[in-house]
Formats: structure tokens, C-alpha cells, sequence
């Protein structure tokens, strides 16, 4: 279990994190040509316009409590599928962005952590391989293909017309599946997050 101080700097990262997250959703679906995040001013760091009561606060503290990690999101940035580019693959590569966004993140800070770690505090080389490692739970999470995941909208996307019944049936079901993947899959989740950790940073876990 983290000290305090260490969750509040968990809970501030988290919120960086989903804020980028989300950020990356907006500006691929401007890119690809749709301008309804900017329009409804989504399209900040300012991370009061993105924060979710429930995913950017309650959840994490009650998975801190319940599992010992953080887990959590913001509120979803709107766009107009139908302004997209793309067909079909609209939607996917919307959704591809948030991961993306937090790989990169982790990548960036893994070489950081690899080239000036050794010359680090402590303190600040345990908030750099937090930053790493949140990143990671957000990238592998919300790959999942199940909605509202971003894991799905790709599915959907690659899954020919004759398996439309499961893309309904996935959204019609949606928070079973969620609450499941929270409750049992992590055991799962986990072990490839700290192995994607260890690989970028070459630290332990």
C-alpha cells in the first residue's frame, strides 16, 4: 500500500494521465475532421474541464482501497463519428489515440528514468516510475475490447458485418463486463503491466 503522500501524488498523476488521455481522443478526431471537442471546449489541459466525481475520484481511491492500485478515468471527450474520416476505422483510430498517448508518456519517461535515474533522489526517481507505471495500467486497461473501453471501438472496427449481434451485445452489457474486468482479469493485467514496466525502465517491481 502507498503512504499517503506517495497516493496523493498517484491521484495527481492519474489525473494528468486521463486528462492527456483524453486530450489525445480530441485532437485525433479534429485531425481526422471533426471539430466537436474544440467546440465544446474540450480541447484544454485544464484539467477541471475533463475531471470525471466518479473515475477521476472515487473509483481510484476505492480500487487503492480495495486492490492496492489505482485505476480511473475522465470524462470522455465528445465526437460526431459521422464527421470523421476514415469509414469505418473513424472511431478506431479516435480510440487508438488515448492509449497511444499514454505509451508515449511511458516511454518518455522510462528513457528518463534509464539515462538520469542513477542520479536521482529517491523521491523523484519513485514519481518518475509512477508516472511509467500509471500509464501503463491506463494503456493496457482501456485496450480492452470491451465497452466503453477504447479496446472495443477498434474491435468493432475489425470485426466483419455478420458479428454486429456482438458488438450490441458488448454494449447492451457493457458494466458487467466492466465490473468483471475489474474484479477478476486484473490478476491478468497486472503481471503484463509490470513486465512492460521492467522492460522500459529495467527496474524490478
Amino acid at each position: 500500500m502507498l503512504d499517503p503522500i506517495s497516493f496523493v501524488f498517484s491521484i495527481a498523476v492519474l489525473i494528468m494521465s486521463v486528462v492527456i488521455h483524453e486530450l489525445s481522443h480530441g485532437y485525433a478526431a479534429e485531425t481526422l475532421g471533426d471539430p466537436t471537442a474544440r467546440i465544446a471546449g474540450r480541447l484544454t489541459v485544464n484539467p477541471l474541464k475533463h475531471l470525471d466525481m466518479v473515475g477521476s475520484f472515487i473509483v481510484p481511491v476505492a480500487t487503492y482501497l480495495l486492490g492496492g492500485f489505482i485505476l480511473g478515468w475522465a470524462k470522455p471527450v465528445p465526437y460526431n463519428p459521422y464527421n470523421l474520416s476514415g469509414g469505418r476505422w473513424g472511431p478506431a483510430l479516435v480510440a487508438a489515440a488515448g492509449p497511444f498517448a499514454n505509451i508515449i508518456l511511458a516511454v518518455i519517461f522510462s528513457v528518463i528514468l534509464r539515462v538520469f535515474g542513477g542520479s536521482f533522489d529517491p523521491a523523484v526517481a519513485g514519481l518518475v516510475s509512477l508516472i511509467v507505471l500509471i500509464n501503463l495500467v491506463l494503456a493496457v486497461f482501456n485496450i480492452v475490447p470491451v465497452p466503453p473501453l477504447d479496446g472495443s471501438k477498434i474491435l468493432f472496427a475489425a470485426l466483419p458485418i455478420k458479428w454486429r449481434g456482438l458488438e450490441i451485445f458488448l454494449e447492451r452489457n457493457w458494466l458487467l463486463f466492466v465490473v468483471l474486468l475489474i474484479l477478476f482479469l486484473w490478476e491478468f493485467i497486472v503481471p503484463l503491466v509490470f513486465f512492460l514496466f521492467r522492460l522500459l525502465t529495467g527496474v524490478g517491481v
